[in-house]
């Protein structure tokens, strides 16, 4: 243990010095003591206690001075406040730090040198406040850091920088807001070993989803060489996800990941601090972070959560910043605070925004949160004219930093040019419940002041800005108050951008989700023109495929990758529930659609009842396609161990047909029975309900589609107008099919659910569905509460 009077080293701090180091501090000494052992890796440190602070304001003198500067203080009044913190933060750098005080700092410091083995050791200079963390309280990011700080005497300027920064403008109307006393905030200065990102690379992550809460996933960030560039929403990093169920069982679930070119990076400058450099070409494209690293990350995220979780008695969530010393390759954890938005959640409720507009958008960019917000547009370029900005306004700028905050939590919306996910204004907007769409690039000079725009962040990760005539809906539901009911309601859903916020749904897993939709999305390339890449002659066509598999030498892999994360964040979303995905029906007027469709498909006059669904897998044109998306299924189950994962096979015609498929399945690798893989079919052709026992020798249970099961009892086309008044799945032909369908399976002891239109539709045929005893009836999201709701009162309570 030291002797000294005004610091504390990490192996001295615990969670419970929070009043003399502050939680920032206190949180790396409760890590560095209790998580080392574990495998976490914390680079050492010291800290200055909140006795120092209150030491150095008294012999320095400034106590009295800041009290009167702040005595008449208004935070609504911008231009007082500037002026107000400019004046204080001034006096305390100009002050001098008590000799008996700094010799301790500099001591520590060359304490921390021979720990390191390192003369004049490299060293990041944290602020930590000593109220931070408190319920409902956070000071993060309203004070500053200052890295790569090297020598005696930048040390001292860095730490009464850094002391200073409690008084910032963002800071003082933080403490303001929530009614802290300015003369009882202390600030220590935490001094940590630096790791060596600027040759390798660094990041954050959080133990949950941050725009919807999800708390079943790690959300990694990263960026090659030093953070800032990733905070300052100069660029958005690499992302990966990774579902924690699965990775404590020895999986390897990297659920999601978003590669970006990175020609930028921050490194050290020589004079200290940073500096901005090119990223060297051939790195430009590639991962900053690998899967293994990634993966290794995301263990110990769990730890520390798991730690806190314990230690505090309630769920909490964390917000870890990371970096990789490119000395040595080693990982390291350099901070951990309680996540800010969602820890301590009590609302059980579920908000549900929707939008219905033919529209072209006037600007997109990345949706923060899933709100819409409506309001005149004041763009505000620069921090000084934040006095211009009215309450209830839209807030369009370039970039946001800490100094904006007093304007954000006045606005209904915010739009900015640059930006990600961990930029400012996007962590920022989620903490104040506010939406925004970031990342715009032009929204500054595309918008206008005054202007009445809505921004809708509704629609997964991309944000639309619309005209302000735009009319929108907002449906409150108390989850609390949402009954059981005796049979089980799932939804259908394709898009993997919704699965995180419609997880909070109260639907029994999904009973439907549509491949085409990750295919037509995220993919956009006809999977043939993947398989077949190098022997495609068309070179812009070869250009284009290029431009979107930026990274992918194998475009095979580009396809099974994608598909496999698309499938495995929505199987992830649900789990452990039953997720059923039906494999690929496009038909071929859309297979021809996608990139390079034209090349592989032909031209049917009826494509509704042509090469679609089983008759598809088995073709000899066609098969190399279906392997890869097998191979995608089977890496969601084995590789993210998404057991829970249940194949359905679309429009078969005949047994023989099934008995096809199922034997090709298992030819590339997704064996029915093998790890409890149930392989389901789609009723949806007459002859399913006709020879239906003879499909269930092979099959472990129908899915019922009605839209096309309607329209080939009654004969009609559903891509042709005609005699679509006659296509109600209500009829009577219809409701006979599914109910001899529903009897025939519980006979058997087999799984019957529909996925069909219908019961999304018709609240009375949901209640038919119900008297009949299917096991699952499966509802577009908006749908899933109505239904519940609507089975209770007709007294299909549990």
């Amino acid at each position: 243990m030291s002797n000294y009077k005004y610091i504390l080293k990490w192996d001295e701090i615990s969670h419970d010095n929070v009043p003399e180091v502050g939680g920032k501090n206190a949180s790396l000494g409760e890590m560095y003591n209790n998580l080392s052992s574990q495998g976490v890796p914390i680079p050492y440190g010291f800290a200055t206690t909140s006795e120092g602070y209150f030491y150095f304001l008294k012999e320095a003198g400034l106590k009295s001075k800041i009290s009167k500067i702040l005595s008449d203080l208004d935070v609504e009044d911008i231009k007082s406040l500037q002026k107000k913190g400019k004046k204080i933060r001034k006096m305390i750098r100009k002050a001098s730090l008590p000799d008996d005080f700094r010799k301790e700092i500099i001591s520590a410091y060359h304490d921390l040198s021979n720990h390191a083995g390192e003369k004049n050791v490299d060293v990041a200079v944290r602020s930590s406040a000593t109220a931070e963390d408190l319920p409902n309280a956070s000071f993060a990011g309203q004070q500053d850091t200052f890295l790569n700080i090297r020598g005696e005497k930048n040390l001292i300027k860095a730490t009464k920088g850094a002391i200073a920064s409690l008084f910032t403008d963002r800071a003082i109307s933080y403490r303001e807001e929530k009614g802290f006393d300015h003369e009882k905030v202390a600030l220590s200065v935490g001094v940590q070993k630096m790791v060596r990102s600027d040759l390798a690379s660094s990041g954050v992550m959080f133990t949950l989803d941050t725009e919807t809460g999800f708390s079943n996933v790690v959300l990694i960030n990263s960026v090659w060489g030093v953070g800032e560039l990733l905070v300052q929403g100069e660029t958005p990093g690499d992302e990966f996800n990774i579902f924690k169920p699965t990775l404590k069982e020895g999986y390897k679930p990297v659920i999601n990941r978003d590669i970006i070119r990175q020609d930028i990076k921050k490194i050290y400058n020589k004079k200290g601090g940073l500096k901005t450099v090119k990223v060297a070409e051939e790195k430009q494209t590639e991962p900053s972070l690998t899967e293994e690293e990634a993966l290794k990350l995301a263990q110990w995220a769990v730890k520390i959560e798991d730690y806190y979780t314990e230690l505090r008695g309630h769920k909490s969530p964390q917000d870890i910043e990371w970096a990789k010393d490119g000395k040595t390759g080693q990982l390291y954890i350099v901070q951990a605070r309680p996540e800010t938005i969602y820890r301590g959640q009590t609302d059980y409720s579920y908000e549900e925004y929707s939008i219905n507009t033919d529209k072209e958008p006037l600007i997109k960019g990345l949706a923060i949160g899933d709100k819409i917000g409506r309001g005149k547009v004041n763009i505000i370029k620069d921090v000084k004219n934040m006095s211009k900005f009215k309450e209830g306004q839209v807030l369009v700028t370039g970039m946001t930093d800490p100094d904006w905050v007093s304007i954000m939590k006045k606005a209904s919306a915010i739009i900015t040019d640059k930006g990600s996910r961990v930029c400012h204004a996007a962590i920022v907007s989620r903490e104040l419940g506010i939406p925004a769409i970031v990342g715009t690039e032009r929204a500054t000079e595309e918008l206008k002041s005054g202007q009445e725009v809505v921004t809708d962040c509704t629609q997964g990760s991309e944000g639309r800005v619309f005209p302000g005539s735009v009319d929108f809906k907002v449906k409150k539901y108390d989850l609390k108050k949402v009954p059981e009911v005796s049979v089980d309601v799932a939804i259908n859903i394709g898009s993997p951008d919704k699965a995180f916020k419609n997880s909070f749904l109260p639907a029994q897993g999904a009973g439907l989700v549509r491949e085409e939709f990750v295919i037509a999305q995220d993919i956009k390339i006809h999977p043939l023109a993947l398989y077949n890449f190098d022997q495609i002659e068309d070179d812009k066509l070869k250009e284009k495929i290029n431009k979107l598999t930026l990274g992918y030498d194998d475009k095979k892999e580009y396809f099974v990758e994608k598909l496999s994360e698309g499938i495995g964040k929505i199987a992830a979303s649900f789990y452990p529930n039953k997720v059923i995905v039906r494999l690929s029906d496009f038909k071929t007027n859309e297979y021809r659609e996608l990139i390079g469709g034209g090349q592989y498909e032909p031209e049917e006059n009826n494509p509704m009842l042509g090469w679609r669904g089983a008759s598809r897998y088995y073709s000899p044109e066609f098969k190399p396609a279906f392997q890869m998306e097998c191979q995608a299924l089977k890496r969601a189950r084995e590789k993210f161990g998404l057991k829970n994962i249940v194949v359905m096979v679309p429009f078969c015609r005949t047994p023989e047909e099934g008995r096809k498929v199922l034997d090709l399945m298992a030819e590339f690798g997704l064996e029915k029975g093998k790890d409890g893989l149930e392989v389901y079919m789609m009723a949806e052709v007459p002859s399913n309900v006709i020879l239906a026992e003879e499909f269930l020798k092979d099959f472990d249970g129908f899915s019922i589609g009605t839209n096309d099961l309607t329209q080939l009892t009654l004969g009609l086309d559903r891509d042709s107008a005609f005699g679509q008044e006659v296509g109600d799945e209500r009829n009577e032909a219809i409701k006979k099919s599914i109910s001899q369908l529903i009897k025939i399976c519980r006979e058997k002891d087999k799984y019957v659910g529909i996925c069909g239109q219908a019961p999304s539709d018709y609240p009375d045929f949901a209640f038919f569905l119900a008297e009949e005893g299917i096991n699952t009836i499966s509802v577009t999201s908006d749908m899933v509460i109505k239904t519940i709701l609507n089975l209770a009162d007709q007294g299909f309570k549990k």
